[in-house]
């Protein structure tokens, strides 16, 4: 638990990472208007992304993207934020590069500071939110980069291992969205809420938020059809190598039929034509060879291999 605060008018930023019951009861002490329900939120760990609107400040929670490489998946990390006159209040798990990026900046720079907080409290909800939002791209890209890697692996021998990918970066794009739809009612309820603390020239700013957020939206759609249909190419090319294979043994099966035929019939311990004969072996041994030859030639001119 870490409580970290940076003041420069007219905004003071107070940073919370990992908070807990003393943090949350700090909190209360120094903002008394925040609804104990709110300072409940910012402790679970669960939390739907979503807007609420009090008289003093707003309470958001948002969701972002954050790459487990041991399950090689995107998991929602939140942030909760507190916008209050004069006051922003962050609350999260220390995971989001950019927000602990910028804090750690406006710590070091003055410049950095001047740049987040000097423009008052509407202005730096704006930046950090947009440098989250931005930061999904990156993200985005790496998923690009995966599909082009398993369309050109599509066509290869080793089934197993693209299905296994194939497999893999469906669930990380299926979770990409689901992070991603969940934030654009958030911002566009941020672009048209009327809340006194927010001024009307940040609709056009928080409408930007939005445009990029449509941007990721339609971005990871159009992955999630692509992988889609991959995955529809995959099976099918899986079911046509198992259907040749399948053709090839039950060629093999129907051949061998009439030569296990005859070795079966000369295995008996009875009277056979040629049995007495020196040559016997030689001549059921090309008869059996000529079962085979007759057999594939009428395979081959029904094209059946």
């Amino acid at each position: 638990m870490t409580t970290r605060i940076i003041a420069h008018s007219p905004v003071t930023w107070t940073d919370i990472i990992h908070p807990s019951a003393e943090d949350v009861a700090a909190l209360r002490g120094r903002f008394p208007s925040f609804h104990p329900l709110n300072l409940e939120d910012i402790l679970s760990r669960i939390e739907r992304p979503k807007l609420d609107q009090d008289d003093d400040y707003l309470f958001l929670v948002l969701h972002f993207p954050l790459w487990d490489s041991r399950q090689e998946i995107s998991r929602a990390s939140e942030v909760n934020i507190f916008v209050v006159r004069g006051h922003l209040v962050t609350v999260h798990n220390g995971t989001l590069k950019p927000l602990v990026a910028a804090f750690e900046r406006c710590e070091a720079r003055e410049a950095e500071r001047e740049a987040l907080l000097g423009h008052g409290v509407n202005h730096a909800v704006y930046t950090l939110i947009d440098e989250l939002v931005d930061y999904i791209f990156p993200i985005l890209n790496k998923v690009d980069q995966r599909v082009h890697a398993i369309e050109d692996a599509l066509f290869e021998s080793n089934a197993k291992r693209v299905i296994q990918e194939i497999a893999l970066v469906r669930r990380d794009i299926i979770s990409l969205r689901r992070i991603i739809h969940q934030q654009v009612p958030i911002v566009q309820q941020l672009e048209t809420c009327e809340h006194p603390i927010l001024h009307e020239r940040m609709e056009e700013y928080f409408g930007d938020i939005a445009d990029h957020l449509f941007k990721l939206r339609d971005i990871a759609d159009e992955n999630f059809e692509v992988i889609n249909s991959f995955a529809d190419t995959a099976d099918t090319l899986a079911s046509y190598r198992i259907n040749e294979v399948m053709r090839i043994l039950t060629v093999i099966s129907v051949i061998m039929l009439p030569l296990t035929l005859i070795s079966s019939i000369y295995g008996m311990n009875i009277n056979l034509p040629f049995a007495d004969d020196p040559h016997a072996f030689i001549m059921t041994a090309g008869i059996m060879i000529l079962i085979v030859i007759l057999m594939l030639a009428w395979f081959r001119k029904r094209h059946w291999l």
